[in-house]
Formats: structure tokens, sequence, C-alpha cells
């Protein structure tokens, strides 16, 4: 809490002060009687709020803190006061008052009339009677409305048939609303405009790099009116809530005595409109720490409180860093061992002649720990044994807690829970130097494993498609998943399934076992393949993006497919068996995954590969990519990209026509069909190649959840084995962007440059991501 030092000496009072945890900050003050007795009737004739006077108490500076009761000291002891005598004394007043005699009223010897027979008296002279004129009415009687005691008339007869006939049901009952004749200009409001003037608040402002009077603006009941009132009380109550505003923002710099004071001024206005709202300002003094004292047990290292507690001695008590200062020590300390650590509440002590603040801050440190063992419950997806897999520590380890947040983030990023959490739980277990063994309790709430899912794309050259995917997220416990997929399309089918499975045996790996088959109907092919292929990766998910990726595998696939056949200028369908290893390694330094908006990324692609058919034809393909993107504003984004692919080894024919290298198409060379670059063979479509080279610019502009694309894609392909960078070609266009929580969806429209004979004029590519 907040206190000023109540001490005579100092004649100190108090101030408030707000903190995190809306607790008020409160102390004694001495208060001059006749500045108690003489601030509130000034404060009444200048016809504005009553403002503290000088060693008054310091009004509230936020509505959620009340400030602390302020005791007043007892009056000291008054002198007995001098008797006084009596004006009439005793004996004489008695002696004045006269006796009373039976005899001067006979009724004072009659016995007392009981109660029944009052009642009963009493009940007959009220039934149904009715005073005539100058009799006296019953006691009680409704009649005398006009508290006469005698009726100066008698009861008038009912001469109306209105009165006693029965009332109309309550569903007929009309009512005619009184309508009051007067000006119809009388309904309409009466607006009143007025502007709002801030008065010394210039210098404070000044010694402060916060903007004082853009805070209160942005805050301001006055600024939120636009100037205008239903009728000047309104405007008197807004200046009421602002001059309380404007405690609570200059108390935030440390100004905990200002003095402020409201007013109407009429002045500049010749006919009275508009009225100016000003809010004098007079901040006073502005408070300063003058000693720091932290209360803690002994930690190690023993300044860990101290170096992480960013405040320092002579610098203005301001709410912002005073609460970032507890803050960064609430972090350090669980980070550092102290998985139980708790911040108190805080106690400034201010002075108000010396304008200085003691700060006190007691901390409860609680045990150091090591990592201990896990504990799980709730509806499980699986046990400790694979929470132990996620962690990034072992038995032992000091205690962290952002090893404890990255726990919590890989078991969100399984996708098998609906909720998880992960909390430290003691255990009173001794681990040597002074600590404790701390276990992880995870408690458990797995959602539901199955998904289904869908998805739409259409390019130029490969046609529309239309993929659906079930999966099974744990399906073979611990994160087992079965997939299966469906495609269907204009020009590609495809079904297939695959055993994942995540995290397999060591954090971040995945194990994949694929067995497909796929039908697809190209201008450079047409191929019937079955496929299987098993594969060891380290990917980057949405959740965690990784600075190092690598995959590796085997892979097998008989495919029948067309090739060109130069003796004959026919397409015949050949047999192809493809074994072949993959090797992949990946750099990210982007900001992000699907939309990366600055950094690069460098990705090797090698694989080994025979054909075996009739003999065994052995070559190697090989395909490096990287991009660089880099932010010119917060909506403008540079971006671009360059590819290189080579085949070594074999010759163009003895490569199955679905494993050589094309340009041209969507994620290639936009202006052109999909694998249309390249060497064309007699019939005029594409043979393929054994290597490529590619290169793509674009503009990137963002606003809200749209953007604007511009972009120039260049490129093609060679039957050499190194790329030629010779006849290469353009396509130039323009896309728009779609922002979703999954990433962008991307509708681009492009034109080749020099466009040949047979090449499209318009190239279209809808996809969900960006091109590269």
């Amino acid at each position: 809490m907040m206190r000023q030092i109540d001490q005579e000496r100092a004649g100190s009072r108090s101030a408030d002060y707000f903190g995190p945890r809306g607790r008020s900050f409160t102390g004694l003050a001495v208060v001059l009687a006749a500045l108690s007795l003489a601030a509130p009737a000034c404060a009444q004739a200048a016809g504005s709020p009553q403002m503290p006077a000088a060693g008054a108490a310091a009004q509230p500076v936020a509505d959620d803190l009340k400030a602390g009761s302020v005791p007043v000291p007892p009056p000291p002891a008054q002198p007995p006061l001098p008797p006084i005598d009596p004006i009439i004394p005793d004996s004489e007043f008695n002696s004045a008052v006269p006796a009373l005699d039976t005899t001067d009223d006979a009724e004072l010897n009659k016995p007392l009339e009981s109660i029944e027979a009052f009642e009963a008296r009493l009940a007959g002279e009220q039934a149904g009677a009715k005073p005539t004129q100058g009799q006296e009415a019953p006691l009680g009687d409704p009649a005398l409305a006009d508290h006469d005691p005698t009726e100066e008339i008698g009861d008038a007869p009912v001469r109306d048939a209105e009165l006693n006939a029965p009332l109309p049901p309550i569903d007929q009952f009309q009512v005619t609303p009184v309508k009051i004749a007067g000006d119809d200009a009388d309904d309409d409001d009466v607006e009143v405009a007025y502007t709002t003037k801030l008065e010394g608040l210039d210098k404070a402002d000044k010694d402060t790099g916060a903007d004082l009077a853009g805070e209160f603006k942005g805050l301001s009941a006055l600024h939120k009116g636009k100037g205008k009132a239903a009728n000047i009380a309104m405007v008197s109550a807004r200046l009421t809530e602002d001059s309380q505003l404007m405690e609570t923002v200059l108390a935030s710099q440390g100004w905990y005595s200002p003095l402020i004071k409201t007013r109407i001024d009429r002045s500049e206005a010749p006919d009275g409109q508009p009225l100016s709202a000003v809010i004098a300002v007079n901040p006073g003094k502005r408070y300063v720490l003058s000693d720091i004292v932290v209360q803690a047990a002994p930690t190690v290292p023993v300044d860990l409180i101290r170096s992480n507690l960013a405040l320092k001695v002579g610098e203005p008590i301001v709410a912002d860093r005073v609460q970032g200062a507890e803050a960064r020590v609430a972090v350090a300390l669980p980070e550092n061992g102290y998985a139980f650590a708790k911040v108190g509440d805080r106690d400034i002590l201010l002075d108000q002649d010396t304008g200085d603040g003691v700060y006190t801050l007691p901390v409860e440190v609680g045990p150091r720990g090591r990592f201990g063992g896990f504990i799980t419950d709730g509806r499980q997806a699986f046990g400790t044994d694979h929470i132990a897999v996620l962690a990034r520590f072992k038995r032992g380890e000091l205690y962290d807690s952002r090893k404890v947040d990255d726990l919590r983030k890989a078991l969100v990023a399984t996708n098998l829970f609906n909720t998880v959490t992960v909390q430290p739980s003691r255990t009173g277990q001794d681990a040597g130097e002074g600590t404790e063994f701390v276990d992880l309790s995870v408690h458990q709430m797995a959602g539901k494993p199955r998904t289904i899912a869908g998805s739409l794309g259409y390019a130029a050259g490969e046609g529309l498609s239309a993929q659906a995917t079930w999966t099974h997220r744990n399906l073979f416990p611990p994160e087992g998943a079965l997939i299966l997929t469906g495609l269907a399309g204009t020009r590609q089918q495809n079904v297939g399934a695959t055993f994942r499975r995540s995290n397999a045996g060591k954090r971040d790996r995945t194990f994949e076992l694929t067995a497909e088959a796929y039908h697809n109907d190209y201008d450079a092919y047409s191929a019937y393949t079955g496929r299987i292929a098993a594969r060891i990766s380290r990917d980057s998910t949405p959740i965690w993006q990784k600075r190092w990726t690598y995959a590796y595998g085997v892979e097998a696939l008989i495919t029948g497919e067309t090739d060109y056949n130069s003796d004959t200028q026919t397409r015949d369908r050949k047999l192809f068996y493809v074994a072949g290893l993959n090797g992949q390694v990946g750099l990210d330094h982007t900001d992000s995954l699907l939309d990366p908006t600055k950094g690069f990324r460098l990705t090797t692609l090698i694989q080994p590969e025979a054909t075996v058919k009739g003999g065994f034809n052995p070559y190697v393909r090989a395909r490096i990519d990287g991009s660089a993107y880099y932010s010119v504003t917060d909506g403008i984004v540079l971006a671009g990209r360059l590819r290189f692919g080579t085949i070594q080894g074999a010759g163009l024919f003895e490569i199955a026509p679905s494993r050589r290298l094309y340009a041209g198409g969507g994620g290639s060379v936009r202006g052109f069909a999909y694998q249309k670059l390249g060497e064309q063979a007699g019939d005029g479509d594409p043979l393929g190649g054994r290597s490529l080279n590619e290169g793509s610019a674009e503009v990137r502009y963002r606003f809200g959840n749209y953007g604007v694309v511009a972009f120039v894609d260049a490129g093609q392909a060679y039957r050499e084995t190194t790329p030629q960078f010779s006849d290469l070609r353009y396509g130039v266009g323009i896309g728009g962007r779609f922002y979703t929580n999954f990433g962008p969806v991307r509708l681009d429209v492009a034109t080749p440059l020099a466009r040949r004979p047979g090449e499209s004029r318009i190239n279209v590519y809808v996809s969900i991501g960006q091109a590269f």
C-alpha cells in the first residue's frame, strides 16, 4: 500500500495511489481546523467541485480504489464551565400550577369504562351513522374531510346514476390521455455547445515521456461528448468526472497532490455559446523514490530479486514502471528455480514536505526446486511416459518456468486436447543443495480425435481439383494417426493412406508410412502410379516454426507413363520401376510459416534414384530453393525467390517423365500453364528437362484482412544437366489475398510476356498460402 508519514514535526498529509491489484494507498493527515471548515464554503461559493485546500487530504485517484479513513484526534480537555442560575426556580414554578379537585369535574370520580364496553359503544356510534347539519360526527368518520368538529350541511344524496353503475370489464376500459396545451417547440431538446480547455498541464507533460494530455483526451467524458450536451448540468457532471480522471492521470506519473479546479466560462462567447469547460491543473510536487526495501528470504543468486527490480532511488514514482518492475520479479523467480514464489502487496510511504517515497516490497520466495516427475489426471490422451518425451528437461534440472511453458505448448500442438494445463506441485522431497523436487501436474481433457477436412483449387494446366481428408489423430496411442485422403480433379485423381507417429520416441520427430495410387493426365505425360514410402522428419508447424528442419526416407514406385517416341512421333506408354532415397535440409529465419514478412529461407533436396528395367540406371535429382522477405512498411512487403534444379547421371529418356524437371504453373512461373516451359516435342507438348532455373519478385500490400500483390516471374527448363540461363520466359500479373487464421487464400491472374503461339493470354491460379 502507499501511505504518508504521520508525524507532527513534518505536518504531512495523506495521499492515495492506485496499484495493480486494486488496493488503496492511504496515510494519516494533520489538518488545521480553520482550513477544513473554510474549504467547503469556498468551493460552494465558486460553483465548482470542492478542491482540497493546502494540507487537506488528497482525493482518490480511481473509482475502484477507495481511500483509507483518516482518524481524527480527540479534542483537548476543557476547564469546567461556571454554574448558571435558572430563570424560574422550581419552587416558584410548582406553586403556580393549580391543584386538581374532583369536585370540579364529576367525571373524574366515575369508574373507568371497560375496553369491551368502550369498543361496543364506539362501534354503535360509527355503524352507518351520518351526521346531519349541526350534529357532531362519529369519531374517525371519513365524511369529515374538512376536519370540522360538526357538519355545516348534511351529506348530499346520490343523484347521479353513473355512480351506482357497475364498472366496465378491464379489457374494455379506455383511458384518454391528457394533453396539456403548449408550444410544440417545448418538446425539443435544448442542446448546449461547449469547448474543452486544459490549463496548467504543459509543464507536467514536458517532465514525463508519457503524453498526459493525450491520455486524458482518450478517456475524457468531455471529449467523448464531442462538444455537445443536453444542458449545462450535463456539462458540469462531465467536468466533475474529468477532474477525477485528471487526478488519476497525474498520479500514474507521480503527482499525488494536485490541485484541480473546474469552471464553466461564458466570457469568450458573446451569445453564450459555445461554453468553455475549463479544467485548471496545478500538479504540485512530483514524488520520487528515496529508498527501496525488499523484504524476502535469501535467494540464489543473492541479488536475484534486486537485479530484476528495475527501480532506482531518485526516479519519479511512475505507476507503469512500478508495476512492470514487480512483474519482472514475478517472472524471474520461477525462471530461476523458485516455482512457488509470490510477490506481495507493495507499500509506499510518502512524505509531503520532501516529496520522498519509501518503497517496500514483500516477496514470499518459497523453496528452490528441481524438476521431479509428472502427475496426470482427467480425460487422458496419453500417459506420463509420453509427456516425458515432450519435455525438454530431465529430472534433477533446476526448475525453469520457461521450460514448463514450452511443455504446455507442445501438448497443445498435438491437437489432441480441448484443454490442457501444467502446474508445479510440491513434493517435499530433498533434491540436494538446499533444493527440493517439484512435480508437474498435467490435467488433460482430450478432445475428439477425428477430423474431416476438404479443399478446392484451380490452376492453369492442372485444372480444378477437390481433396478430402479423414484423420484419426490418436488411433494408435500415443499420437499414432491414420490419415485417409482422396483427390478428384480434371487432371489428377488420388487415393492414399498414411500412418503417422508424431513425437516418435523424441520431441519433434515424425515417422510416416504412406501407400497411395494416383493418376495424372498432363500435357507432358499421362501416368498411372502406385507408390509406397517411409519418411522420418523434423518439420515446422503453425505453432512450432523451427529454425532447422530435415527429412530423410525411402520410396519405391511402379508407374506406367506416356513418353514421346521420336521415331513414330507418338506418345507411347512405358512401364518404369523406380526406387530411391531422399534427404532434405531446411533453414528458416522468417517470422511466419504461411505468411512471412521478413527474413529468409533456404532448402536443399537430394534424391538418389534408380530406374530398374532391363538394367540399373542410377541418377541423382537435386534442387535448392531460397526466398527472402523485407518489410518496407507495416503494410508493404517485398518478396523474392530463386530455384535451381539438376539431374545428374542419366539420359533424358532413361528417366521416367514424372521424375524429370519442369517449369511453369502457379508454384513455378506464373503466366504459363503447368509444366509448359522447356523443350517441346514434335506434338507441341513439353518433354521435360534435366535442369531448371526460376525466379520471382513480388510487392505485397495488405490492408486489414485483404491484400493485393503485383509480381513478375521468370524461368526455363533445359535438356542439359546444368541450367543454361538462356531463353528465359517471363510472366507478370496481379493477385488478391484474403487473410484467414490458417493462412492467406490467394487468387493470381498472370499473362506471359512475348507470348508465343499456343500460349494462353490469361492464366489463373487459386490456392491456400502465398506463392512462396
